[in-house]
């Protein structure tokens, strides 16, 4: 995930996750390979990112650009939907709402999402002193993230998805073979894979359960896919 920030004292550049979860799974499975997750953070660039971080009380300084954006829509469009539109996001972001936090119809949102403006992404308000991986955690929360995860004795491994992601975009998450053949999907929580020997122990002891392609995965599942390509 590339993250913008603003008014913020943060490092710059891809920034290794602190992974609570991951490193209890390492421990456990003592694996060849650990993979944690990796954001990057921009600073004071937003076009490019998929959330935004912005000092407390300086808002502005993100909304500015929409702001902007949309008083010269205004003027250039002769559609009145737009128009609508357009006067609806200048009172929310003159009020200092980031769009992320109003409310839209479907349609309005298929029309906002070709306009990009920058505070349609997941934008957090954030204190200075805050920690960097409460911050990160923070900002998943806010874009509507979660992690799963697989494990085993060749690797361990942190898979950040979209909330609500069925097995199937998960498998396809992991390696295009996965979703592309997948039979059947066995999943179980985090806290039911910690107190087994390995996954095989986890199935053989009915913690693990076997899952169709529709499927939700839930936050911090560890999962493994059945597959045939």
């Amino acid at each position: 995930m590339k993250i913008g920030f603003t008014g913020l004292d943060l490092p710059e550049g891809k920034i290794k996750y602190k992974d609570e979860y991951l490193r209890a799974l390492a421990e456990k499975d003592n694996p060849k390979k650990i993979t944690p997750y990796f954001m990057e953070l921009i600073k004071d660039e937003f076009a490019k990112t998929e959330s935004i971080l912005v000092s407390k009380g300086q808002i502005l300084d993100v909304l500015i650009y929409d702001l902007e954006k949309f008083e010269a829509r205004l003027e250039r469009t002769d559609y009145e939907s737009e128009k609508i539109l357009a006067k609806k996001c200048l009172q929310y972001l003159e009020n200092e709402t980031p769009l992320c936090d109003a409310s839209f119809t479907n349609e309005e949102l298929t029309i906002l999402q070709t306009i990009s403006p920058y505070s349609l992404k997941p934008v957090l308000e954030v204190e200075e002193t805050e920690d960097l991986d409460n911050l990160f955690k923070q900002i998943f929360e806010k874009a509507d993230k979660m992690f799963f995860y697989t494990s085993g004795p060749t690797e361990s491994h942190a898979w950040l998805m979209e909330k609500g992601s069925s097995i199937l975009t998960c498998a396809g998450k992991i390696h295009s073979d996965l979703a592309r053949g997948f039979i059947r999907g066995d999943v179980v929580t985090f806290e039911e894979y910690l107190s087994c020997h390995n996954f095989n122990d986890c199935k053989s002891k009915g913690k693990a359960r076997i899952v169709e392609r529709d499927y939700v995965v839930q936050p911090n599942e560890v999962i493994e896919i059945r597959f045939n390509v």
